[in-house]
C-alpha cells in the first residue's frame, strides 16, 4: 500500500488535537505571544515574528534568544532599524553567522520603513516581496503576525509530518508532498498558534533522536511509530564530503598593541564583515598559505592552523602572527589599526575570531 492510501485508510490527525497540546505545553519565548493572551485577541508583533524568524534560520533557539533581544533593545522598531548603520548592524550579528542574512534583513527593514511606512504586508504575497523574505518566512509571517491560513515548514515540521505519514522519498525532494501535508492540517482559526504548535513539537517531543512518542499528541495517528522506526524519518539523500579551501590568515600588531583588521567587500561570503588579512581560500594543495603572501613586512610567527565549517566547504586557515609592526598599511583597503579592547564592537564573524584567538589567546579578554 503506498503513502497516499495508507494516510486516507487511517483515522486523521486533526488540528484540535495539536492545540491542545500546545495550551499546555508551549514554549515561552521572546518573540511569541502566548496561547491565552492570542485568545484575548493580542497577536505577535509583525517585527518581533519577522526578526525572531529570519535569525532563527539554521540556528538554535538558545542561541538567537539573547541575539533578539539585544536588536531589540538597540532597535525597538523596523523603523529603527532601517536607519541604524549598516556597519553597527554587521556587528551586533557577528556571532550568529549566515551573514547575508544580516544584510537581508538592513535592505528589508529599509523597504519596510521607505515603501510601506513601518507597516509589514500582511499577505504571503505581499512579504514575499521584501528583500530576503522567502517562502518559509512570509508564511510564518503571515500565520502568526496575521493569522493567515498559511502552511509554514521548517525542519521541525518536516521531521513530524514525514514521521506522521512515513514519507519514505528522500529530502529535498519530499519537500512538496510534506508541504502538502501541511497545508491540509493547518486550520483556519489559530494558524499561527498551529504552526508554532508544530515546531515546538519537532523541538520538544518528536526530536531527531530518541523521540518521547509517548507523550506526543500524534501518537495514534503516527505511521512511522506504527509500522517503522521514528528516527528512520525524515530519509535524508546521502550527503556528499564537503571540499576543503585552504589559506592564510595574518594576525599583526603594532606598538601600540593595535591589531590590523580590514571590511570584506559587501557581496559573496562574509560580506562586509570586518577580517583581519587573508590570502585567497583555493581548493590547491598547493595553495598560497605562507607568508610570503602577508600584507606587510615583517617576522610572521606560525601560530598553527584553524578549521571553520561552512555549509558547502571546510576552511583550513594557517594562521601567522607579527607583533610590534611600524609600517602603516597602505590605503583604506588594506585596512586600519584597532585598539584589541574594541574587538567585540567589531563585525567579526566567527572565523575571524578563532583566527585571532589562535593566535593571540587573551585577544578576547582584553575588552573586559
Amino acid at each position: 500500500m503506498n503513502v497516499k492510501s495508507r494516510i486516507y485508510a487511517e483515522p486523521q490527525p486533526s488540528a484540535g488535537e495539536l492545540l491542545a497540546w500546545y495550551d499546555r505545553h508551549h514554549r515561552d519565548l521572546p518573540w511569541r505571544t502566548s496561547p491565552p493572551m492570542a485568545a484575548k485577541g493580542l497577536r505577535a508583533n509583525p517585527y518581533h515574528v519577522w526578526l525572531s524568524e529570519v535569525m532563527l534560520q539554521q540556528t538554535t533557539v538558545q542561541a538567537v534568544k539573547p541575539y533578539f533581544l539585544k536588536f531589540l533593545e538597540r532597535w525597538p522598531t523596523v523603523i529603527d532599524l532601517a536607519r541604524a548603520p549598516t556597519e553597527d548592524v554587521m556587528a551586533a550579528w557577528a556571532g550568529l553567522g549566515y551573514y547575508a542574512r544580516a544584510r537581508n534583513l538592513k535592505k528589508c527593514a529599509e523597504a519596510v520603513a521607505d515603501l510601506h511606512g513601518g507597516i509589514f504586508p500582511d499577505t504571503q504575497e505581499g512579504l514575499q516581496s521584501l528583500p530576503g523574505i522567502g517562502d518559509y518566512t512570509s508564511a510564518a509571517i503571515a500565520a502568526i503576525a496575521f493569522n493567515r491560513q498559511a502552511a509554514v515548514m521548517d525542519g521541525n515540521v518536516e521531521r513530524v509530518v514525514s514521521r506522521l505519514y512515513a514519507i519514505d522519498e528522500p529530502l529535498p525532494g519530499a519537500k512538496p508532498l510534506i508541504k502538502a501535508r501541511v497545508a491540509d492540517l493547518t486550520p483556519a482559526g489559530r494558524p499561527g498558534d498551529f504552526a508554532q504548535a508544530m515546531m515546538d513539537l519537532g523541538a520538544t517531543i518528536c526530536t531527531p533522536k530518541r523521540p518521547a512518542c509517548a507523550l506526543c499528541p500524534f501518537n495514534g495517528h503516527c505511521l512511522a511509530l506504527r509500522d517503522h522506526d521514528p528516527e528512520q524519518f525524515p530519509v535524508k539523500a546521502a550527503k556528499k564530503a564537503k571540499p576543503v579551501r585552504l589559506g592564510a590568515a595574518f594576525v599583526a600588531l603594532d606598538q601600540q598593541n593595535r591589531i590590523l583588521l580590514r571590511k570584506r567587500g559587501d557581496k559573496g561570503l562574509l560580506g562586509g564583515m570586518t577580517e583581519v588579512p587573508t590570502t585567497e581560500w583555493t581548493a590547491r594543495i598547493d595553495g598560497d598559505d605562507t607568508e610570503a603572501s602577508a600584507p606587510l613586512s615583517a617576522h610572521w610567527q606560525p601560530k598553527g592552523v584553524i578549521t571553520h565549517v561552512f555549509t558547502h566547504f571546510e576552511l583550513r586557515l594557517t594562521v601567522f602572527l607579527a607583533q610590534s609592526i611600524k609600517v602603516q598599511p597602505s590605503g583604506a583597503d588594506h585596512g586600519w589599526w584597532e585598539p584589541l579592547i574594541n574587538l567585540e564592537a567589531q563585525a567579526l564573524p566567527t572565523v575571524m575570531k578563532k583566527v585571532i584567538t589562535q593566535a593571540i589567546p587573551e585577544a578576547f579578554a582584553a575588552r573586559r
